[in-house]
């Protein structure tokens, strides 16, 4: 690792703790020796960066904005592939901003750069995310967004109508299809909904609160233990 990154690294690090960090922890970090960390802590200081405290009792930087960071050529891509599925793949106004930041991330890069993130080898395909697909999105995000409820006509995996009121928690994609998590008020329990299936939504004004037993986390540790759980009954056979 360069210096300059290093002290990048360290800064970030000194910035995102509400409690002093010793240089011993710092060091097991960057994977560096303590006299580095000091010697560092030292150049920091003497470049005017407000680190506060000292040897034995850990450092720590309340007050102080970075400035612009320098990306490597890795975390380039993946910011840049980030973007494209954001603008590929959500509602226009996500789309948008994903776009803008794309934008601002080009106008930065160095000359050295801009050829080898072209060469980016992920194509983002949008084939059948098409403006029907891309409302519906926009319409769950504010949804879940500001925790109002939803109505909408669903064809189930028989092709069989329903209706629903939900209260929505988030979207996921599996790799295939972006799917709605919800808390179904008629069955009283988590459900998932395939956007694809949705035939019509309206937004209403009910709003509705999470808590430990109602929400997108909870859900992901239920789901995290169902398939577990599968996998030991699986490593027994």
């Amino acid at each position: 690792m360069h210096k300059s990154e290093r002290l990048f690294q360290l800064v970030n690090i000194l910035k995102s703790r509400r409690f002093a960090i010793t240089a011993n922890e710092l060091a097991n970090k960057l994977q560096v020796s303590q006299r580095t960390i000091y010697r560092d802590i030292k150049h920091l200081q003497s470049s005017g960066v407000p680190v506060e405290g000292e040897a034995g009792t850990g450092y720590l930087i309340t007050d102080y904005d970075l400035p612009p960071m320098m990306f490597t050529l890795e975390e380039l891509q993946a910011l840049l592939l980030g973007s494209k599925m954001v603008s590929a793949w959500t509602d226009p106004q996500l789309a948008a901003n994903a776009q803008a930041a794309m934008t601002k991330i080009n106008a930065v890069l160095p000359n050295r750069l801009k050829q080898r993130v072209a060469e980016l080898p992920y194509l983002v395909s949008a084939f059948h995310h098409d403006k029907s697909h891309q409302t519906t999105t926009l319409i769950l995000r504010k949804a879940i967004t500001n925790k109002t409820c939803i109505e909408f006509h669903y064809l189930d995996v028989n092709q069989r109508p329903t209706q629903r009121i939900v209260d929505p928690l988030g979207l996921v994609y599996w790799g295939a299809k972006w799917t709605l998590i919800a808390y179904c008020q008629l069955r009283s329990d988590y459900r998932e909904f395939r956007l694809d299936r949705i035939q019509s939504i309206i937004p209403l004004a009910k709003a509705f609160d999470t808590n430990s037993q109602k929400s997108l986390a909870h859900y992901m540790e239920l789901v995290k233990a169902k398939y577990q759980t599968h996998s030991d009954g699986l490593a027994h056979n």
